[in-house]
């Protein structure tokens, strides 16, 4: 119980500063939405967002951090604070000349890159693309060292600041935009302004805390440090793999660039709906989860390390699965209320709502993928994601083609093919991690999905059946529309932790208890 406590209660503030992220960051893409709608321009600031993005998610959050927490934590416990301060100062010193390198080369050949991205672009909207990926380019450099400070924080069971630097990286990006927009011809490039300001301020703000625990970067002359070796070894695989997981977000946004305008920006907001359960719960329990395996491998606790992985797959599922029904549900009030104002039309709305609807339907596959890869970065295998990611992408790019061009269902295939892939994929690893880490109660696991399944169908219903009080086709945001919309979570939300007590669901009762405890 006790590392089934820790996770729950370093998930709980993660996940709480992380639904306060989501929550700005909404915010920062209503006032997009508002400012610039869904167009061309939109579409070239998205697929140039997309490149240092997905570096980001390639060099830092993805591979850096997953490596680095267990080669730190290993040092951590074995041999002391003070040499693991010179594995993260080692660490900090190569990955900032590499960020130098990359961020440089990046904005030489910005142009070749968004060709790579976005084919279809053409003339003054392929410029502009450039223009704008050449000024966030050097974004890279602040969320790789933020995901380091983040990995060093974590591992000393820190989880609040990493956390929360995402919202200092909103509330700086909205009021840049909001600041200069007006002023500058075209006003989009406000909104790569305010992510290289906003990055940097993410960044910085993690520092007092390192300094407070007395891990604070510093240059380091040892850059040939053994632990640096093996984090460099442990990364290369997980950049390969999560190079290939990624290729499906540039297979997705050239096939994308090929469609009718404001396909693109359909995608990425209905990606940024999918991100909030998924950054509010499944990252939250993955980035809690994995100190913790790392310490089991450590210790030698194979039973631990089966018993931890089964419940935080068990814990995200009874969120995820309602979240999604829910999503499905309510795609179009989400979107008419989020979005749907100033440039952004009901018939927007309505797009966004398929491309919501189309990755809606694997996001319990990508929380499993999430919960699951982190175990087996834990036991240092990360040879294994790689090829299952792989066989993924085949999937995606085949689906992609199939669903969105030959079958004409344009940005929803894009989106369904992707879930699809996902669910391809979590299901490979997780039989494969059944296979390896021993016996996981896949019997237990199919009737507690079945609970779950019967309960957040049954809050499906009550959640359509108060929407349909409402006609959401208009633009304007009145206060029967957000009674309505607050009424239509709330309710069946409370119809479901009902459900769940009635049907015996312990995670349930676990997370009530938690609560309890708390207060």
């Amino acid at each position: 119980m006790k590392h089934q406590e820790d996770i729950t209660r370093s998930a709980g503030i993660v996940g709480l500063f992380t639904l306060v992220s989501r929550i700005t960051g909404y915010i920062r893409d209503m006032v997009i939405a508002y400012l610039f709608g869904a167009r061309a321009e939109t579409d070239a600031y998205y697929v140039a967002f997309r490149i240092p993005n997905l570096l980001r998610r390639l060099l830092a959050e993805g591979s850096l951090t997953v490596s680095f927490i267990p080669v730190f934590t290993e040092y951590l416990e074995k041999k002391g604070k003070e040499e693991a301060k010179k594995v993260a100062d080692a660490t900090f010193t190569t990955l900032s000349a590499a960020l130098l390198v990359i961020s440089f080369l990046g904005v030489v050949f910005s142009p070749l890159i968004v060709k790579l991205f976005a084919s279809g672009f053409k003339g003054e909207l392929f410029n502009l693309a450039v223009n704008l990926n050449r000024i966030m380019f050097p974004y890279i450099i602040f969320a790789s060292l933020t995901a380091l400070s983040m990995g060093i924080l974590n591992s000393v069971r820190h989880f609040f600041a990493p956390s929360f630097s995402q919202v200092i990286f909103n509330i700086t990006s909205i009021g840049i935009i909001l600041l200069i927009y007006k002023s500058l011809n075209p006003p989009i490039l406000s909104l790569a302004i305010g992510v290289i300001i906003g990055g940097a301020l993410q960044f910085l703000f993690q520092i007092p805390f390192l300094k407070k625990r007395h891990l604070l970067h510093s240059f380091s002359r040892n850059i040939y440090h053994p632990a640096v070796k093996k984090i460099a070894l442990l990364m290369a695989p997980q950049i390969f793999g999560l190079a290939v997981y990624n290729l499906n977000i540039l297979v997705s946004t050239q096939f994308a660039s090929h469609l009718p305008e404001g396909t693109v920006s359909y995608l990425y907001y209905s990606e940024r709906l999918i991100e909030f359960p998924l950054g509010t719960v499944a990252v939250s329990i993955a980035t809690a989860l994995l100190p913790t395996l790392s310490s089991h491998i450590t210790r030698g606790e194979t039973e631990k390390f089966r018993e931890s992985y089964s419940f935080a797959l068990r814990l995200m599922l009874y969120v995820m699965i309602p979240a999604l029904i829910g999503l499905i549900v309510l795609r179009i009030p989400i979107c008419n209320l989020l979005y749907q104002r100033g440039e952004f039309s009901y018939e927007a709305t309505v797009r966004t709502s398929e491309a919501l609807l189309g990755y809606a339907v694997g996001l319990w596959a990508v929380g499993g993928i999430r919960i699951t890869v982190p175990t087996f970065y834990a036991i240092q295998d990360t040879k294994t994601p790689v090829l299952v990611a792989f066989i993924a992408f085949l999937a995606n790019a085949f689906f992609g083609y199939l669903l969105g061009f030959v079958l004409g269902l344009k940005h929803l295939g894009l989106a369904l093919a992707s879930s699809l892939s996902s669910i391809l994929n979590f299901t490979i690893l997780f039989l494969i991690l059944r296979k390896r880490a021993g016996y996981i109660e896949i019997e237990k696991h199919l009737l507690f999905i079945a609970k779950v399944i019967l309960a957040a169908f049954i809050m499906g219903l009550a959640a359509w059946t108060i929407a349909s009080i409402e006609k959401w086709t208009e633009s304007t945001v009145s206060l029967k529309k957000v009674v309505v919309f607050s009424l239509s979570m709330l309710i069946p939300a409370l119809l479901y932790i009902g459900l769940s007590k009635l049907l015996r669901i312990e995670e349930v009762s676990f997370i009530l208890r938690m609560i309890r405890r708390k207060s």
